[in-house]
């Protein structure tokens, strides 16, 4: 399972759907790569395989950042997403 996960200016945490295939995630990520590129306030409009239920709709002149990550089953770090880091105390 792939997750694509959107930035959102001024927003703390990303938006995400799901894809299965690494051909559909990549399809996604030229998606919003083309919609951010364009630089017209266009909704772009996702939905999740995950959870088929998940529905996103953003404006692409809002999304700040894109990125995929491969799920596994042994992710390691827990359910914390890429990018962020937590200190342990000492």
């Amino acid at each position: 399972m792939f997750t694509i996960d959107l930035s959102i200016k001024n927003t703390a945490f990303p938006i995400s759907v799901q894809r299965k295939s690494t051909e559909d995630a990549e399809a996604v990520y030229q998606l919003i790569l083309a919609a951010m590129r364009s630089g017209n306030p266009d909704i772009v409009e996702l939905k999740c395989e995950g959870k088929t239920e998940k529905k996103i709709a953003v404006r692409a002149s809002e999304i700040s950042g894109v990125q995929i990550v491969q799920k596994d089953g042994t992710a390691v770090g827990g359910a914390r997403p890429p990018g962020f880091f937590a200190l342990a105390a000492e």
